[in-house]
């Protein structure tokens, strides 16, 4: 046991500790705070806590700590804003980026639409919940306080779902989202179903009043097509495919990104998923929306055409990490918007660097890439405007961003 001064938070929101023997990084623990700890070579185990902080507040959920899903119910609500501020700030200090960062968008209590459960047969049924951080435990969940409640109310309901999909030892996920018209249950890797299975799946799904419920990318029964909306337009989202996890942050990135580009009548968005922006800048501009999966693309396109009153909205399957957008191309278009997986998008930024394309904006749930990417573009003369922090994963170290940046237009 060693007793410990908590120096500050790290980019996971363990404390950080140093040492004569070096770092020591202790989850669940505040700066400022006195603890007891275990330690095993850098990681430290919570024993006791001896100082509290004045941050530290009561956790939201029972599960908190047991649970992987949140790292830091325990940190007050101004100091945990600003700790994520902080990430994306020191992220673009890094690449030597100085710019405004204003106050994070912040993330609302039991406001997720979209979540990712594990689950696992049990001797009884089946466990349903998220992984001990670190671990393949998953911990059996009663409540979850990020999730819209019409989640959290169904947590019994989906794990005898659970239990009637699964054939196999292993573990396997539910992908969980809230629409318009009811539940979207996409399950993955719950085994090859048996027929009598697969009728008692489609029985409790009708029964359970759920709207679509998938297994591996095969719908097994479709009660309704499940609706998102995207501005003024109609998506019915792919089983299983991505989604932003949180509306009102989704609004609100979108928000700042149609604001930029309102001078735009041509705009590219790369990887365009199902359409979040581009089906909203197609209310005052022409989008050519790219992307490579196919299904995201096609319900994209389908909720273009069922919304009259758009812009033009074309749509392009192609592999922007294998083949990105030449300058060349993208010169065509007086607006970029490019919204990248975590690994961001760097040969596409080095694409759009050299294009003269006026107004680009970088959305981004990875500030360290987002801080490659912009330096990229810093380089080969974008100004950047702003970079608006985003918190759509509440309690998560993860936090999204919204660059703007512009180039003075050189005449052909």
């Amino acid at each position: 046991m060693t007793e410990l001064l908590i120096d500050r938070l790290g980019a996971q929101a363990d404390g950080i500790a140093e040492t004569p023997q070096g770092t020591v990084y202790v989850p669940f623990v505040l700066p400022g705070e006195r603890v007891n700890a275990a330690i095993e070579g850098s990681k430290g185990t919570l024993m006791a806590l001896l100082e509290t902080s004045p941050d530290r507040i009561e956790p939201a959920c029972r599960h908190f700590t047991e649970c992987g899903g949140c790292a830091i119910q325990h940190l007050a609500p101004v100091p945990y804003r600003a700790w994520k501020r902080d990430k994306l700030v020191q992220s673009l200090a890094s690449r030597g980026i100085d710019v405004p960062v204003p106050d994070i968008v912040p993330a609302a209590p039991r406001s997720r639409r979209r979540a990712v459960f594990s689950a696992r047969r049990a001797e009884r049924g089946a466990v349903l919940g998220y992984n001990r951080a670190a671990s393949h435990t998953i911990i059996d969940i009663e409540e979850c306080p990020i999730v819209l409640p019409e989640i959290e109310s169904s947590l019994g309901m989906l794990r005898a779902l659970a239990a009637i999909l699964v054939n196999t030892r292993d573990a396997f996920h539910l992908t969980v989202t809230w629409t318009a018209t009811g539940l979207d249950i996409a399950a993955e890797g719950a085994g090859k179903m048996p027929d009598a299975a697969r009728r008692r799946a489609s029985d409790f799904a009708i029964r359970e009043n759920i709207a679509r419920l998938s297994l591996d990318g095969e719908i097994v029964v479709e009660q309704r097509k499940p609706v998102v909306q995207f501005g003024t337009a109609s998506v019915v989202p792919p089983s299983g495919g991505f989604l932003q996890a949180v509306e009102a942050a989704e609004d609100a990135m979108a928000g700042i990104a149609t604001a930029h580009l309102r001078r735009a009548k041509k705009i590219a968005d790369l990887f365009a998923g199902a359409g979040a922006f581009a089906l909203r800048l197609a209310q005052t501009a022409e989008v050519h929306a790219v992307e490579g999966e196919a299904a995201a693309l096609a319900a994209l396109d389908r909720g273009f055409r069922s919304k009259p009153g758009l812009r033009r909205v074309t749509v392009e399957k192609r592999d922007l990490f294998r083949r990105p957008l030449t300058f060349k191309e993208l010169n065509a278009f007086d607006g970029v918007l490019f919204d990248p997986p975590r690994a961001g998008a760097e040969d596409q930024s080095k694409q759009i660097a050299k294009s003269d394309v006026p107004y680009v904006v970088a959305v981004s749930c990875n500030p360290v890439t987002l801080a490659r990417d912009l330096r990229i573009l810093l380089d080969e003369g974008y100004a950047l405007k702003s970079v608006t922090p985003v918190d759509q994963f509440l309690w998560s170290p993860h936090v999204e961003a919204v660059a703007l940046l512009e180039k003075p237009r050189r005449r052909r």
